[in-house]
């Protein structure tokens, strides 16, 4: 079979180190694999119809908070920076913030290249004097810029609370990176959930319609299109969980009974009731918030939130470093 689909030019070929993590993954215990491999282009399009949801308050609150608070955005960050996007433009949000600040130019950064391109260009169309560069890659190292943006100074644009998928130690590791590819002087405009009721939180990652199942899903599938795999994708079930000491959502997939597969021919088992770990979804309150952006190297100048205080946009600057209070 795997050589038929190689000689035919059927298989996706996958990223050596989606290889890496899934292995090790499904090796170590407990199971675990990086929620960065969910956004395969069928993940891309999976997330853009959870943001519509309505259990998902997280994309409607922050679209809300940003249209009511652009204009002060705009008072802080100037004119004529290039708007860095760490994922790829949102159809909803990012128009908003490049109507308001008057970018030199947008860099939208994503590692799902054909959604990117999807993305971009759909922009591109909408602001025809903007210049548009996107780049795939891995956000998570540093990002080859373009010549045309290099000297530009940057405002950095991290919206959805994408944060809160990492542990707090990858997230001050990403936010330093952030600073170091942005550089001096930049700018941050990021988005951070709120913690909230458990009846809330948990309705938003296991909606009634199925769609967040779905998402989850698509990683077995990925892995049985990509790495030659044969995981029962049927034989496992979504489960969203607040984890209240560690303040987050947590992501599993559940088998629902015992089995066995290969991927690229090494077996694996895993019994009935064991998970699979996909994603956190970490909340922040106020003070969280500010010092896990100091932690990463910013600045904290600004805080907006909803009249619920359900969700919160910070603006911070990349400021020079200071060797004492």
């Amino acid at each position: 079979m795997l050589k038929q689909e190689i000689e035919d030019g059927t298989r996706s070929f996958a990223d050596p180190a989606f290889r890496a993590d899934v292995i090790d993954g499904l090796t170590r215990r407990p199971r675990a694999i990086p929620a960065r491999w969910f956004y395969d282009h069928r993940g891309s399009e999976l997330f853009e119809a959870i943001t519509d949801l309505p259990e998902y308050y997280p994309t409607r609150t922050e679209t809300a908070l940003l249209r009511s608070i652009a204009h002060e955005v705009v008072a802080k960050v100037g004119a004529g920076r290039a708007v860095v996007e760490f994922g790829s433009g949102s159809s909803t949000k990012t128009p908003i913030l490049l109507h308001a600040v008057d970018p030199a130019a947008y860099v939208p950064i994503d590692i799902s290249g054909d959604f990117l391109r999807e993305s971009s260009k759909a922009l591109a169309e909408r602001f025809p004097g903007l210049p548009v560069f996107p780049v795939e890659a891995d956000f998570l190292k540093p990002i080859p810029f373009p010549a045309q943006v290099r000297d530009l100074p940057k405002l950095g644009f991290f919206p959805g609370s994408t944060i809160g998928n990492m542990i707090p130690l990858s997230s001050a590791d990403l936010l330093r990176a952030m600073r170091a590819s942005l550089g001096e002087g930049a700018m941050l405009l990021i988005g951070m959930d709120r913690i909230k009721d458990v009846a809330t939180l948990e309705a938003a990652y296991d909606d009634a319609q199925g769609v967040t199942a779905a998402f989850n899903l698509n990683l077995l599938e990925r892995i049985n299109r990509e790495l030659d795999g044969t995981i029962p994708v049927d034989a496992f079930r979504h489960r969203a969980i607040w984890n209240d000491d560690r303040a987050r959502i947590e992501m599993h997939l559940e088998a629902t009974r015992d089995m066995t597969f290969t991927i690229e021919g090494r077996p694996f088992s895993i019994a009935a009731g064991e998970t699979i770990h996909t994603e956190n979804s970490h909340k922040y309150g106020p003070r969280d918030a500010r010092i896990l952006l100091r932690a990463g190297g910013w600045t904290p100048i600004a805080e907006w939130t909803d009249p619920e205080d359900q969700f919160a946009l910070y603006l911070a600057e990349a400021q020079a470093p200071r060797p004492a209070p």
